[in-house]
């Protein structure tokens, strides 16, 4: 593939990926789409579960196994080094559009808040969720994370260099903000049914599970320099004391998985 194809492909990829992303937020939340996570007839409940089930493992095992670096090192004996990244959010999108299509509504709700001002609160959560997940990889460099600055700086004919560790903002309290803004979007709903229940114990699932690997690669990426920021940040949930050390600077975080 010639510089410019590759930068092409990178483009379209990630206008893929913003385009799921924004029908995701529609979808999870029931908003504005034409196919979401609670609409349409609910058919046989073994079926549905089964299928959700699937969908979801599909997902799961695709973003696991494209992150971790000996699919890499293959994948890249087959493709440009400078479209890996892309290919990684090219497939997830895929996937997660194929889980948007295949979807199946379970029936059954679990809680139903009545309270409007509880169910506006419920909203504004659900909001600040996707607000966390985009400002975070904006925080880490966004065109990085999701594949354009690898096809950029090919496209001018630069070598790629990995991004320096440090944690800006919000990494400072949580080692996963981006998680964090996933967990909120996944639960701040005033109707919650057994769909979006199933939906959002297997996201959590699989996000506590995920973040195993990913600090795992990040310890054999950055040695010390992640384990000392392990033992002074905690993973999800903030502590009163967590945050910069006075005197200390930002360091450079990118999450991979």
């Amino acid at each position: 593939m010639s510089r410019a194809a590759v930068f092409v492909y990178g483009v379209v990829c990630y206008l893929i990926f913003f385009g799921t992303f924004l029908y995701a937020i529609g979808f999870i939340g029931n908003i504005a789409v034409p196919k979401s996570m609670d609409s349409g007839a609910d058919g046989p409940l073994l079926e549905a579960v089964i299928v959700d089930a699937a969908l979801l493992g599909f997902f799961a095992v695709q973003h696991s196994i494209m992150a971790r670096q000996w699919f890499k090192r293959g994948l890249t004996r087959l493709i440009p080094h400078a479209a890996e990244r892309s290919t990684y959010v090219l497939m997830s999108s895929l996937l997660l559009l194929l889980l948007f299509w295949q979807w199946r509504p379970i029936g059954g709700v679990i809680w139903n808040v009545q309270n409007e001002t509880a169910r506006i609160l419920l909203h504004a959560m659900y909001a600040f969720g996707w607000a966390t997940v985009l400002t975070s990889t904006f925080l880490i460099n966004h065109f990085d994370l999701f594949g354009l600055r690898q096809v950029y700086l090919n496209l001018r004919g630069k070598e790629y260099t990995p991004l320096p560790f440090r944690t800006p903002g919000p990494y400072n309290y949580v080692r996963h903000p981006l998680y964090v803004g996933w967990l909120f979007a996944f639960w701040s709903t005033p109707t919650m049914t057994a769909a979006h229940l199933v939906f959002a114990i297997a996201t959590t699932a699989y996000i506590l599970l995920a973040i195993q690997f990913e600090e795992r690669d990040l310890v054999r990426f950055h040695g010390e320099l992640y384990r000392d920021y392990k033992k002074r940040v905690p993973m999800l949930v903030p502590h009163v004391t967590a945050g910069r050390q006075p005197g200390s600077r930002g360091q450079v975080l990118r999450n991979r998985v």
